[in-house]
């Protein structure tokens, strides 16, 4: 849904599309968010009929990746951050797209921003006055969500070793391999964010006030930092995923080696009791009442020396 928000003088207020296209003159500082799937987007964007044709079309676009471009008077920004919904497809990172300019700021989504809902907060609670503080809050915002979601990653490996006896090996690289495909996508995203925010905190435009680039800086900071845990992870996950695989063969050995025991026993048992189930004349002891016990004890004893020979060579372990 499209949203347009004014702040004029100490108080912001939100106002209607429709009535925001009307005005003949602009606020102090103005705020219009479209959605990237209605033609509000276009109807918002035509507008700005002085914001350049290239900054336009990034605005519109559906693909995107993080990145900061300045273009004439203003700036083009591209973040990327948790959706509002867990039903959200595609991309584990839901993209906004903001035009920056003095006192007006133009941002399109394709789906709803978890950050939207904070900002659009501080935005009415008059915290937001122009556009640094704008894109300064969607930076804090996402990066503050992000964070712990990527130290969840590193706790979710944690668990994993050191909980390898009470789970399965192949419930355990399930989940590894869930882990390493999240941080893969996440650090796409993540690390040139942090390159778009880096250039974004130095660039030389009016609208951005010294507390602007601080919170700016310290927004790419802290993604540099979530980079670098994520490639951790990510490298952790294949070590992890290495040691599972080992861990498998070596109990699917140990399996074989069990196997391999227990036929060696009855091995000779087998030879026994087919030599003597032969029908033959001639047979030792066929007529005796005692014979069959007698060669069950005889089979018995063999098992029980074989078991031995074997629990002595440690066979086992």
């Amino acid at each position: 849904m499209s949203r347009v928000f004014l702040f004029d003088g100490g108080k912001a207020h939100e106002i209607s599309l429709e009535d925001f296209c009307a005005r003949t003159q602009d606020a102090p500082f103005s705020w219009v968010h479209a959605d990237g799937w209605r033609e509000d987007a276009r109807a918002v964007a035509a507008r700005c009929d002085h914001m350049p044709e290239a900054a336009l079309s990034a605005l519109l676009a559906q693909e995107t990746r993080p990145r900061c471009t300045l273009m004439a008077h203003g700036a083009l920004v591209n973040l990327r951050g948790l959706g509002a919904t867990e039903e959200d497809v595609g991309d584990p990172l839901v993209s906004i797209r903001l035009w920056a300019e003095q006192a007006r700021v133009i941002s399109v989504s394709y789906r709803p921003l978890a950050a939207m809902e904070p900002v659009r907060r501080q935005m009415l609670g008059g915290l937001i006055r122009d556009p640094g503080d704008l894109i300064a809050a969607f930076a804090q915002q996402i990066t503050e969500a992000l964070d712990p979601e990527v130290a969840e990653l590193g706790d979710g490996l944690d668990e994993i070793e050191s909980a390898l006896t009470e789970h399965g090996p192949a419930e355990a690289r399930r989940r590894v391999s869930e882990i390493r495909a999240t941080a893969i996508s996440y650090r796409r995203f993540i690390a040139p964010q942090r390159q778009a925010l880096e250039r974004l905190s130095a660039a030389d435009t009016p609208w951005l006030e010294p507390d602007d680039r601080l919170h700016l800086q310290e927004a790419a900071d802290r993604c540099a930092r979530m980079a670098e845990e994520l490639e951790a992870v990510r490298e952790r996950s294949a070590l992890a995923h290495e040691e599972l695989t080992d861990l498998r063969a070596e109990q699917m050995n140990r399996q074989a080696l069990i196997i391999s025991v227990v036929a060696l026993v009855f091995l000779p048992l087998t030879f026994l009791t087919g030599l003597l189930g032969m029908n033959v004349d001639g047979i030792p002891y066929a007529h005796q009442p005692w014979a069959f016990w007698g060669v069950v004890g005889v089979c018995v004893a063999m098992a029980a020396g074989i078991g031995g020979w074997f629990a002595a060579t440690q066979w086992l372990k």
